[in-house]
C-alpha cells in the first residue's frame, strides 16, 4: 500500500492528482480547507478505482493545522509515504495596494504551510517506503514580463516555497526526495477561483508557446512521477509544466 497526503485535494490540480494516482494498493488522505463536498466526490472516485480514501478538513494557514493534518493522515492510513503540498491561492493585488496582512496571508497558505507540513511529516516519511515530498509552485515565481500577469504576493510565496524545497532536499538526502512542480496557465474547474477572467485567459493563450492551457491531469502526471519509486534519484528540482512559458 502506498500512502499519500494531498492538500488542496477537493478540486483542480490536487483532485487531478488523486484521480491519476487512484487504484488498488493506493491510500490517499485528501485535505481541503472547507470544500468537503468536493473532497468527498474525489474520494468516491478513488474508492471506485479500488483505492482507499479519507477526507480531512482544516485551514493550513493556521499555525497548528498542518501538523494536525499530517497526524490525522498518518493515523488514518497507518503511516505516510508521500506528501503533496498543493494547497494555496493566487493574489493579483498590485504591490502599491498590497497590505502587510495580505502579503503574509499568501506566505501562511503557501510557504509556511509547506514548512509546517514538512516538519510534521518527516518522521512519518522516514518510517515510510521510498518517501517523497512534492510541492506545487507556479510559473509566477519565474515569469516577470509585461505580457503576463505579475502576482507579487503569490510570486514571493512560491519563490519561498521553492527555496524550502531545495533546502529540504539537501537536509533530507539521502532518505527523502524533495521536489516541486511549477504549472503554467492551467484549466480551472467550473466555478473555481481563477486569477484571470475567461477573456484574459484567452488573451494569454496566444502568448503561450504551445498555444493552449495546460490540463490539470498533465500537471498531476508530473507530480505522480516525482512521487513514484522510479524518481528516487531526483531531488531538489523544480519541474516546469507550463507549455514553454519559462523556456
Amino acid at each position: 500500500m502506498r500512502r499519500y497526503l494531498i492538500t488542496g485535494a477537493a478540486s483542480g490540480i490536487g483532485a487531478a492528482c488523486c484521480r491519476v494516482l487512484a487504484g488498488p494498493g493506493v491510500a490517499i488522505a485528501l485535505h481541503t480547507r472547507k470544500n468537503r463536498e468536493g473532497a468527498e466526490r474525489v474520494a468516491g472516485f478513488v474508492r471506485e478505482k479500488g483505492g482507499t480514501a479519507h477526507v480531512l478538513l482544516g485551514d493550513l494557514a493556521e499555525p497548528e493545522a498542518p501538523a494536525r493534518a499530517v497526524e490525522e493522515a498518518a493515523a488514518a492510513l497507518g503511516g505516510l509515504d508521500v506528501l503533496v503540498s498543493n494547497a494555496g491561492f493566487a493574489d493579483r493585488t498590485p504591490l502599491a495596494s498590497l497590505t502587510d496582512a495580505a502579503f503574509a496571508a499568501s506566505h501562511d497558505a503557501i510557504a509556511f504551510a509547506l514548512l509546517r507540513l514538512a516538519r510534521a511529516a518527516k518522521p512519518h516519511l522516514l518510517a515510510g517506503r521510498e518517501p517523497r515530498l512534492v510541492a506545487v509552485s507556479s510559473f509566477v515565481a519565474h515569469v516577470f514580463r509585461q505580457e503576463h500577469p505579475v502576482l507579487p504576493a503569490s510570486a514571493a510565496a512560491k519563490a519561498a516555497l521553492e527555496a524550502l524545497v531545495r533546502a529540504l532536499a539537501i537536509e533530507w538526502a539521502p532518505d527523502i526526495t524533495v521536489n516541486a512542480v511549477a504549472p503554467g496557465f492551467t484549466q480551472k474547474d467550473p466555478g473555481a477561483h481563477a486569477a484571470l477572467d475567461p477573456k484574459a485567459f484567452e488573451e494569454r493563450v496566444a502568448r503561450i508557446p504551445m498555444r493552449r492551457l495546460g490540463a490539470t491531469e498533465e500537471v498531476a502526471a508530473a507530480i505522480a512521477f516525482l512521487a513514484s519509486p522510479p524518481a528516487g534519484y531526483i531531488t531538489g528540482q523544480v519541474l516546469h509544466v507550463d507549455g514553454g512559458i519559462t523556456a
